[in-house]
């Protein structure tokens, strides 16, 4: 097993890989940038190394770095958490030439499922169900205008390249088409240094579910259930549990077959997420594949009792998948608790906590690096924990939700408490009547 591991992240993240190491009787090294020296992760690694000033690009985004902070202490793997760097190919790929294990995908699996035309052309291919659209990039405004006729409108333009909700549009009607593509190349242009643009139809009232898979070098593969992310503002999710209460026995066996296509289609190597769009029929449309651990794995480890981030590190090292297909027997939701004004549109609110008090009791997790007098510095995602409860029903999980939520109490920032203590609340919330639009309509 490998000797000694260093954490390419920060944050909770961070301190959740270095615990799992921890058990496993493995060194870990935190990377750190000034405004993170007094982090937890830096005090609970066995070593730390500063990597820079604060700002991702000069630090936790700088992969030479990385590298040098991994050869100085004799770091044999690196594992890249999520975000920053965890599903960059060139990282990958310099690690390997650096003899440093990359604890994630392969270079080829992140290049071949990070650019979505290539990524749909291969699920096309492997029989996964696919939204209509374009077949690769599209080469012009008249090829647009050709596929939006084909397909009928509504229609949604994706960025090749795109995340976070940049270079894309939704259009209902020729006329706003040319507009409507012209903004979004420029948009995606400027956001990744690519204005490569792709077509699908839109689908109407969807629900945003995934499944967590996990593969080995030796071509085995499996899933571990589902997870509904339908709740999200501007495609960025603030509330996910396991399993989703859309789901039923029938349609999670097909979604669940169809995941595991797409692994396999892919050789992929470690833990991962393919995730889908469901409409209000219990249609599934591949939308992509998250080659990384993700924020919500916490919901899964909770439900099917297994430790994510162990796997993902035993898969690096060389062992075949310990994980087989599994049902989920319990009911597990995570809230995620952001340094945010949302009585003033979810503005940022950095600055330093001047009393915590964390909520506990029995079905109850929080992941965070945060304590009483921490500065949450103004520079990274504005996630400062993660509140997870499990449950033997859905109902209970979310009853147990609102009790920790009432004793989690935070002051010195503004955060998204009580925007989850109102959700917790919410009639359609509770009755599991929701889509990725709910909070559009959703009075705060």
């Amino acid at each position: 097993m490998f000797k000694k591991i260093l954490i390419a992240n920060r944050g909770e993240i961070a301190l959740r890989v270095i615990r799992t190491c921890k058990e496993m009787g493995i060194k870990t090294v935190a990377v750190y940038s000034t405004a993170d020296k007094d982090s937890l992760h830096v005090r609970f690694a066995d070593e730390a190394v500063c990597i820079g000033p604060p700002p991702s690009s000069e630090s936790y985004l700088q992969i030479p770095k990385i590298i040098a902070a991994a050869e100085i202490t004799n770091a044999d793997a690196i594992h890249p958490g999520y975000g920053f760097l965890s599903e960059n190919a060139k990282f990958s790929r310099v690690c390997q030439e650096h003899n440093i294990k990359f604890i994630g995908a392969l270079p080829e699996q992140i290049e071949g499922m990070g650019d979505k035309a290539t990524a749909k052309a291969t699920m096309i291919k492997a029989g996964v169900p696919c939204i209509p659209g374009s077949e690769g990039i599209l080469k012009d405004i008249k090829e647009a205008m050709k596929i939006a006729k084909k397909i009928k409108y509504p229609v949604i333009l994706k960025a090749t390249a795109g995340g976070g909700g940049k270079g894309m549009r939704v259009v209902w009607k020729e006329e706003d088409l040319e507009n409507a593509w012209s903004s979004a190349r420029q948009e995606a242009g400027a956001a990744f240094g690519n204005d490569g643009m792709y077509m699908e139809k839109f689908i109407e009232e969807p629900r945003h579910i995934e499944i967590q898979i996990a593969g080995d070098q030796y071509g085995n593969a499996c899933h571990m259930s589902e997870r509904d992310c339908s709740i999200q503002r501007r495609h960025q999710k603030l509330v996910e549990e396991t399993p989703s209460p859309f789901m039923t026995p029938a349609l999670r066996k097909k979604m669940g077959e169809a995941a595991i296509k797409a692994t396999k289609a892919v050789n992929y190597e470690g833990v991962g997420t393919v995730e889908f769009l469901v409409d209000k029929n219990r249609n599934f449309y591949f939308m992509e594949m998250n080659t990384r651990i993700q924020v919500e794995h916490t919901i899964t480890e909770e439900v099917i009792n297994f430790d994510l981030i162990k796997e993902q590190i035993k898969i690096a090292w060389g062992d075949k998948i310990s994980g087989k297909n599994y049902e989920p027997q319990m009911h597990s939701i995570q809230c995620r608790i952001n340094a945010e004004d949302p009585e003033n549109g979810f503005r940022p609110s950095p600055g330093k906590i001047e009393t915590y008090h964390e909520p506990g009791g029995h079905g109850l997790r929080l992941d965070t690096h945060v304590y009483a007098s921490y500065v949450i510095p103004p520079y990274y995602d504005s996630m400062i924990s993660k509140l997870i409860v499990v449950a033997q029903t859905r109902e209970e999980a979310i009853t147990k939700m609102q009790r920790a939520l009432d004793e989690y109490i935070i002051e010195g920032v503004k955060t998204t408490i009580p925007f989850h203590q109102k959700l917790m609340k919410d009639e359609k919330f509770r009755a599991g009547d929701f889509t990725t639009k709910f909070l559009e309509d959703f009075e705060f």
